[in-house]
C-alpha cells in the first residue's frame, strides 16, 4: 500500500490537522529525507498553503489544533507543535503548547525547522541570489564543486533535492549528490522553484 493510501486510511480521508475532506494531499515534514508514514501527514490545501508560506497564517483556522494536537500519530503532533510555535504570539497557542508533550527525540526533530526561535535569532540560509532556503527545498549547483575527502566532483547543474539546513551556520546546507550525503556552501547553489 502506498504512503498516500495509508495516510488516507488512518485519517478516514480527512485533513489530519483541520479534519476537512476536500483537496487532500500528502505532506512530508521537513527535513525528512524520504516519504514514509512516520514523516508524512494528510493535509488540505488551506492548511498546506499556510504551512509552506504561500498564504498568510490565519490564527482562527488553526484553532482546530486544539483537537489534532492529541493525535496518536507523532508526525501530526510535531506539525501541531510547529504551528503553535509560529502562532505563539497570539496568546492562546502558548497555553496549548504548555499542555503538549513530545519525547526528546521527537522534540529535537520538531525544532529542526526553527519555528521555536524568535526571528532575530534565526539563522537564515540564502542561495547565490539571496533567496531564502528552507529545509526540504531543491537546489541546483551553480559551479563544479570538489567534494572534500573524496575524488568526487559535483558538477554544475546537478540538482540536489530535499536539502537539510545546518542550524549553526547559515552558509552550509546538506544534500545527496550521486547517492553521497555532502555539505554544500550556500553561495554555490540556486533554489529551484
Amino acid at each position: 500500500m502506498s504512503v498516500l493510501n495509508t495516510l488516507q486510511e488512518r485519517s478516514n480521508s480527512r485533513c489530519e490537522l483541520c479534519a476537512t475532506t476536500e483537496q487532500l494531499q500528502q505532506y512530508t515534514l521537513p527535513p525528512a529525507l524520504s516519504e514514509n508514514v512516520a514523516n508524512d501527514i494528510l493535509v488540505c490545501n488551506t492548511c498546506l498553503n499556510q504551512i509552506v508560506g504561500e498564504e498568510e497564517m490565519d490564527p482562527n483556522h488553526w484553532r482546530c489544533l486544539n483537537e489534532s494536537m492529541w493525535s496518536e500519530h507523532v508526525a501530526v503532533q510535531i506539525m501541531a507543535w510547529r504551528l503553535f510555535q509560529r502562532l505563539r504570539h497570539e496568546g492562546w497557542p502558548k497555553d496549548l503548547l504548555d499542555m503538549m508533550y513530545l519525547d526528546d527525540e521527537n522534540l529535537a526533530f520538531a525544532r529542526l525547522t526553527g519555528e521555536h526561535e524568535d526571528e532575530a535569532n534565526k539563522i537564515i540560509h540564502r542561495d547565490v541570489n539571496g533567496v531564502i532556503l528552507q529545509a526540504g527545498d531543491s537546489v541546483v549547483l551553480v559551479k563544479d564543486l570538489k567534494v572534500k575527502g573524496s575524488s568526487m566532483v559535483a558538477k554544475q547543474g546537478t540538482a540536489v533535492r530535499n536539502i537539510r539546513l545546518d542550524h549553526e551556520n547559515a552558509e552550509y546546507i546538506e544534500g545527496k549528490v550521486d547517492g553521497q550525503q555532502i555539505v554544500i556552501i550556500t553561495k554555490y547553489v540556486k533554489r529551484l522553484n
